[in-house]
């Protein structure tokens, strides 16, 4: 069975040279980024002037520095002089947005200098193939390039102009005094900064939205651990009036004389709907229930809870103020429950962040909402917080607390000192908005 010979090692490299080839051209016919400025991105106007004020005192200094060696130094016509003069220097005003557009004018100039200098008489001080102004405005070339374009696009420019110079040797050896090779090594010194640099920038910039995403991701986690934290302390208040249902649907046959079989399969059928209610939800809340959180068998806490839990607080070092002008017959068990953790989270807030501030926590109904009010003063003394860093999590419940009840809330600093946790929740659920969500639907 014939077989197809394998490729000789020369078609391999021929192949990759190819390739390179196709890609260090490329690169100098495409611009790696938009049209914008270096340092357009600054907060500053001063800053953002930078690059074009830069550019245009190197272009203001080589100008005339240019002429003056063409004419004076190597004797070219003033008309000549004045043409490469102005096509090697004032491209370099394009540096700051377009460096790459400015290189295909420069170089091509660069090389018409040369050949111009090259049919001038030389002198034995006189730098050929590239003077002084000459290599001076390339360097600045590829600075430019190392720091907007790719790397790939940034050594074509080298090699291209390291190209030229060995061109122009092999052209007039006598001539050549050594510009090309300084220019060629002093290029991949400025190549290799340009490039170092621009690759920090990209890490930075990396760098920043990675953070950015990270600290997206840490709110959205922290928001779902406390809508879940709080979906299994409602599952508690639900489940009690799904119970008593289920009692009074059970009962109602032995407890109402006189019911029609009708009647009394409506009450079985409702316990058993209110059965089958519960059973999903013990369900569902074992889902939301992580595997190292157990079940919390203590009943859920309410307004009748916030003396021990400032009497607690008081024993930490903080005093706490305490007026409670509500009874507790008048909320609903949700809002009952809401009310307390909203407390419970913003005195601890204050021992985290200002532990022994006098604190002020007020609890009132009226105009149909409960009103919860906390209020601290500054640190009582140049103390150090109990933690330098807090999680968020306090505000995070708070709002969403506040949100399924259709109430509002309101923190903030104070001006004095302090901070100000205020919460209105409606005591009527039927009368409170719907979530944003719930509204959609």
């Amino acid at each position: 069975m014939p077989t197809t010979p394998a490729p000789a090692p020369a078609d391999g490299l021929l192949t990759a040279a190819r390739r390179n080839l196709r890609e260090l051209a490329h690169g100098l016919s495409h611009m790696s980024h938009p049209a914008t400025p270096l340092l357009s991105g600054a907060p500053r106007l001063w800053q953002r002037l930078i690059p074009y004020a830069a550019v245009v005192a190197l272009t203001a200094a080589l100008l005339p520095v240019t002429l003056t060696v063409l004419a004076h130094d190597h004797h070219v016509p003033g008309a000549v002089a004045a043409a490469v003069a102005v096509a090697q220097a004032a491209p370099l005003l394009m540096l700051a947005h377009r460096p790459l557009q400015a290189w295909w004018i420069v170089f091509p100039a660069d090389l018409l200098g040369a050949l111009v200098l090259l049919a001038r008489e030389g002198g034995p001080h006189l730098a050929w193939p590239w003077p002084p102004p000459t290599l001076i405005g390339y360097l600045f070339v590829l600075l430019a390039l190392g720091l907007r374009e790719t790397r790939t696009t940034v050594v074509a420019a080298w090699l291209a102009n390291g190209a030229a110079g060995l061109l122009l040797f092999l052209v007039a050896p006598g001539r050549a005094d050594g510009s090309a090779l300084l220019l060629f090594l002093l290029g991949g010194v400025v190549v290799v900064i340009g490039a170092a640099v621009r690759e920090r920038g990209v890490a930075q910039r990396r760098l920043a939205e990675q953070e950015t995403i990270s600290e997206d991701e840490r709110a959205r986690r922290t928001l779902l651990e406390e809508r879940t934290r709080i979906a299994r302390e409602l599952h508690d208040v639900v489940a009690h009036h799904m119970s008593v249902i289920t009692v009074q649907a059970d009962s109602a046959p032995y407890r109402i004389a006189g019911l029609s079989d009708e009647a009394r399969g409506e009450f079985a059928a409702i316990a058993a709907s209110a059965r089958e209610s519960l059973t999903e939800m013990r369900r569902l809340l074992s889902v939301l229930r992580s595997e190292d959180v157990r079940g919390e068998r203590a009943p859920q806490p309410g307004l009748d809870r916030l003396a021990p839990l400032v009497e607690a607080t008081v024993r930490a070092g903080t005093p706490v103020d305490l007026s409670v002008a509500v009874a507790q017959a008048e909320v609903p068990t949700a809002v009952d429950l809401h009310a307390y953790r909203i407390v419970q989270e913003a005195l601890a807030n204050v021992v985290r962040h200002a532990p022994g501030a006098a604190t002020r926590v007020s609890v009132r109904a009226e105009d149909g909402a409960l009103t919860v009010l906390v209020v601290n003063g500054p640190a009582d003394g140049p103390v150090a917080p109990l933690e330098t860093t807090g999680t968020g999590h306090g505000l995070v419940g708070m709002r969403e607390r506040v949100r399924l009840t259709g109430g509002t809330l309101d923190t903030g600093p104070l001006a004095e000192g302090g901070f100000r946790v205020a919460a209105r929740l409606p005591l009527d659920p039927a009368a409170a908005p719907l979530p944003p969500e719930e509204q959609d639907q």
